[in-house]
């Protein structure tokens, strides 16, 4: 099973050549919305006071996304930063977090946290980390409760929605770790469902 972890937690994680050459820091995710995956990243210089460079990490220059660290062969994979924007659709910052999230029925599941992806080289979108509404994900607690839920097999983006399917936002967990062991690594599918 791949490790999951979080578009909020990649953001200041080192870029590393294999030979251990510290390059960059990212910035902010950048996802192509309909592919439901990493197009790539933007980044930002190593030192305290650095700023956003001008060149970004497409996807395809990614050897792997580690726990401690985003690992590229070389500096060469690097490219334009504005090209990559306009090649690559948007950041999740700019589309997705803050984004209501509705099932197929228009029953409103709540808004957007966090994304959650898959590490290694598959960089796709299994998950988001959502403040649930009220009603949604009744817990013990006064608050709103934060909930993970599956992507589902079908991912509709609208405007500053997404429209998951019913029977993904049936399947939620309140951790990481319980979601990871939900969705099994496989995105769409959870425990007990057909790969």
């Amino acid at each position: 099973m791949k490790e999951l972890m979080t578009v909020r937690s990649l953001t200041t994680r080192p870029v590393v050549t294999l030979g251990g050459d510290a390059v960059a820091h990212v910035k902010d995710t950048v996802c192509d919305a309909a592919a439901s995956r990493i197009t790539g990243f933007t980044l930002t210089g190593r030192g305290l006071l650095s700023g956003p460079m001008k060149e970004g990490l497409p996807w395809s220059a990614v050897h792997a996304l580690g726990h401690d660290a985003v690992m590229i062969l070389d500096r060469r994979g690097l490219v334009s930063a504005a090209v990559m924007m306009v090649e690559q659709q948007t950041t999740l910052r700019s589309r997705v977090l803050g984004a209501r999230v509705l099932t197929e029925s228009g029953t409103e599941v709540g808004t957007v946290l966090d994304v959650v992806v898959e590490g290694g080289t598959g960089g796709r979108v299994v998950g988001f980390r959502v403040t649930a509404s009220r009603g949604f994900a009744p817990g013990p607690s006064r608050h709103r409760r934060r909930v993970y839920v599956p992507r589902g097999e079908t991912l509709t983006v609208s405007g500053r929605a997404l429209v998951l399917p019913a029977d993904a936002v049936r399947h939620v967990a309140d951790d990481l770790p319980g979601f990871t062991a939900l969705v099994g690594g496989v995105p769409g599918h959870w425990r007990g469902s057909p790969p």
